[in-house]
This record gives structure tokens, sequence and C-alpha cells, in this order.
């Protein structure tokens, strides 16, 4: 994860043919043993090279799992690091549940607020 980095001719080519337009990286090796995963997001179309912190992708990642029956089970939860390798480590607690057909799925953790805002 540390090595990972994006080969920018490649993803221009990539988010050319496709509506995808970021690329979220994980392995299940951790750099804390409390952890689950390790994850990264790199998104430079959306003017951000990395993202230390990414909910929605790490929301899809449980999903994702639970889907693929990663784990056994009809429900997960798990903890991700993200931003680590950016200097601005940050952990992602995910919680999805099968219900049927469906699958529910709760992200969180803890803020820093960085700025507000008020819409007009």
């Amino acid at each position: 994860m540390r090595r990972a980095a994006i080969d920018h001719d490649a993803y221009e080519t990539l988010i050319r043919t496709t509506e995808a337009k970021a690329v979220f990286i994980f392995c299940p090796e951790p750099y804390r043993p409390e952890n689950t995963f390790n994850a990264r997001m790199f998104a430079d179309h959306f003017g951000v090279s990395e993202d230390p912190a990414t909910g929605s992708a790490n929301g899809c990642l449980a999903g994702y799992l639970l889907r693929h029956g990663y784990f056994p089970g009809d429900s997960l939860d798990i903890r991700v690091e993200q931003g680590c390798e950016i200097h601005r480590p940050s952990l992602i607690h995910c919680r999805a549940e099968r219900h049927g057909e469906s699958i529910t799925v709760q992200v969180g953790g803890r803020v820093i607020p960085v700025a507000r805002g008020e819409l007009l």
C-alpha cells in the first residue's frame, strides 16, 4: 500500500472509458492490528490526488465484502485505516447487514471540521 501510485497516463485512459473517475484500493493487512483493512482513494479527476477518508467508498467496500462472502454470515463490522500514507490517518467504521436480497450499510467515525459554510 505504501508504494501504490497512480500511472497518470493509464488513469486518464481508464476514466475516458468508464463512469468511475476515482481509484479505491484496499488490502486486509492494516498497519494497526486492531483494524481490518487499509485503503487508499485516488481521485485526481475531482482535484483530489488522494483523499484521507472516504466514507462513501468504504461503505461500498463493506457492501461488496458482504455480498461476495468475504466474511461468513449475514453481517460484518469492519474498521478501515485510510490516509496513513499522506500523514492524515483516518479510521472509518463500517457495518453491513444482509436483509434478504438487500444490504444495508452504515459508515461512521470521528471528524475534525476543516471548513464550514452556509447554503444561501
